[in-house]
């Protein structure tokens, strides 16, 4: 005998979409009497009620026979396979979470129903926890002039353990909205819903991921999720933020505009602490570099705010229900500190979890670099030498360069301009390898990153020739030879680390990195020139042989494998500079405050 509430309605509701008669359907019945199809989903969800039609579902209050409660039931009806993806998406995101701040979902929850007319038509149906309470744009239909600042303070806290959990586990809400905000009836506690949009970013960097599906939620997606790149945490962070800016304000975030210049102004119309204002300021920035790196980062800032939460009015207590109340402190308390060491425990694990797996991969991203940066330079490095030495457009590049030199500063002697392909062509393969390699959350600007790297190594070759070119010319080899006999070995590594770091900063300003760009240039400049003068000065690196780069007498293999090696080495010196600057010294700025 099946038992059911008696708070529950005695009528079905039937949830296919094309029944002419979907309600009332006679409690007990197994299948519809307007269309025939079943009733009793997977033997053991009755529909009691339709709540709703939003985006490619339905939804329905459902009664579960076995655990003799009420959830909801969502029923997709829009079955396009971008539909049915996503619809299936979501179900796996919430199988997977387990946070009070997440609808509960069992791991049998997800089925399809065939409703047998026509024959095997499936509709994908997915169970979950009945949350019972308000929306944040209900609360903020009843604060028309914006909500207390307080229980802002609390639901973004709330909202950022809910978000640190996701994002743990490699997932992003991508929809984050008041509509899609509720608070648990008697409790307060944040929920987030409707995971129809989330992404499952996984473990690997950013330049592994495809473009993201777009997903928009006019006013609060960020521009990085508009455009259809791949998003990360700072899209949520984003979309959070201007959710709270609207509830603050009680306005649409477009009143919230400037109508000349589309400059986002709210402040101006609420009066909230500077603490709060700079933080959501932060989290609406249209660089997502510039916003907070993680869910934790916003935790922290609200400490001295974190549990301001709001009262709600509710009726007194009872004299049995202070009694029951009283019991199930004292049992708290008695597993308090059983709770609090496991706690402790866990969150130990959590933090040297995370910090090892973002040493990893930062490790696997700046490898990433090195290695295609080097392989890129060894590329560009080796069709320059063969452009130069096995065919006439060396030849034919030196004399014209030559011609024109020569009507322009004639004081200054140059007459090896073939070796000036060798250095474009390596500048050329070291900025398109860095680039193809996608690391760092660099954009792929593969023009400007060709120019800049053509540019920063032409530049560099030139301080050296100018450099070296004192005295009447003789050739560069016998330049070299004057040179370094009136010189210190201590002078030659620091022209080469002069050289060096021009060469290597004006390419890398040319890079899609996200921001800091002074800083990545300036911090890979110094540490590649502080190596190669290393070299030179350790004599791993004699000065002798660096004819060999700047001058080829002959086109020897020694002297291709020279020239190879050295750019080779120096693409792969880049990469990790890089990856220093922007794993190690930039989050040290930005902790420091510096945006």
């Amino acid at each position: 005998m099946v038992v059911v509430s008696q708070s529950v309605t005695q009528s079905v509701h039937c949830i296919n979409p094309d029944c002419p008669r979907p309600f009332p359907q006679p409690w007990g019945n197994k299948f519809c009497s307007g269309c025939g199809a079943v009733l009793q989903l997977n033997n053991r969800y009755v529909p009691l009620q339709r709540l709703g039609v939003g985006g490619f579902a339905a939804i329905y209050t459902v009664w579960d026979l076995q655990e003799q409660t009420e959830k909801v039931l969502k029923v997709l009806v829009e079955m396009s396979p971008k539909a049915l993806q996503l619809f299936e998406q979501e179900a796996a995101v919430l199988v997977s979470l387990k946070h009070p701040g997440v609808p509960k979902v069992e791991p049998n929850s997800y089925f399809l129903v065939n409703l047998g007319n026509p024959p095997e038509r499936l509709l994908p149906c997915l169970v979950m926890e009945k949350i019972n309470g308000q929306t944040l744009q209900d609360v903020l239909n009843d604060y028309p002039e914006g909500c207390p600042e307080n229980s802002v303070l609390d639901w973004i806290y709330q909202a950022a353990e809910i978000l640190q959990e996701l994002h743990y586990l490699g997932i992003i809400h991508r929809d984050l909205k008041p509509s899609n905000l509720m608070l648990r009836e008697g409790t307060g506690q944040l929920v987030a819903i409707d995971f129809g949009g989330a992404k499952q970013i996984g473990s690997m960097p950013v330049k592994f991921q495809s473009h993201s599906t777009r997903l928009i939620s006019p006013g609060y997606s960020p521009p990085e999720q508009i455009v259809g790149e791949a998003v990360g945490p700072a899209a949520d962070f984003y979309a959070l933020g201007r959710t709270m800016i609207q509830l603050l304000a009680g306005q649409d975030l477009a009143d919230l505009e400037d109508p000349q210049t589309g400059e986002f102004r709210w402040r101006n119309h609420v009066a909230v602490s500077p603490t709060l204002a700079d933080l959501l300021d932060e989290m609406v920035r249209l660089d997502p570099q510039q916003r907070p790196t993680t869910a934790a980062d916003i935790q922290q800032r609200l400490v001295p705010y974190s549990r301001a939460r709001r009262q709600f009015a509710s009726p007194a207590p009872s004299f049995s229900q202070a009694l029951t109340k009283a019991t199930e402190t004292a049992k708290e308390v008695s597993t308090g500190a059983i709770a609090t060491c496991g706690q402790g425990i866990t969150g130990l694990v959590r933090f040297v979890f995370r910090l090892v797996t973002s040493i990893v991969l930062a490790c696997l991203d700046t490898t990433w670099e090195m290695a295609l940066g080097g392989i890129g330079a060894a590329l560009g490095a080796a069709a320059g030498f063969a452009l130069i030495n096995w065919t006439v457009v060396g030849d034919r590049f030196a004399a014209l360069l030559s011609l024109h030199w020569s009507q322009i500063l004639p004081e200054i002697p140059i007459v090896v301009w073939r070796e000036l392909l060798l250095f474009a062509c390596a500048g050329l393969g070291t900025a398109w390898g860095l680039t193809e390699a996608g690391g760092f959350g660099q954009k792929k600007r593969r023009l400007i990153a060709g120019i800049t790297g053509i540019l920063g190594y032409s530049l560099g070759w030139f301080i050296w020739q100018v450099s070296v070119s004192s005295v009447p010319a003789v050739g560069l080899k016998g330049l070299w030879l004057v040179w370094k006999a009136s010189v210190s070995y201590k002078t030659a590594d620091g022209l080469l680390a002069m050289v060096t770091a021009v060469t290597v900063a004006f390419m890398v300003l040319g890079l899609g990195l996200p921001s800091h760009y002074l800083v990545h240039g300036l911090v890979a400049a110094a540490g590649t020139s502080a190596v190669f003068g290393g070299l030179v000065w350790l004599q791993v690196l004699p000065p002798d042989d660096l004819v060999h780069i700047f001058s080829f007498s002959t086109a020897t293999v020694s002297d291709f494998i020279y020239s190879v090696a050295f750019f080779g080495l120096l693409g792969v010196t880049v990469g990790f500079w890089l990856g220093v600057s922007y794993y190690l010294l930039v989050p040290v700025l930005r902790w420091f405050g510096w945006r």
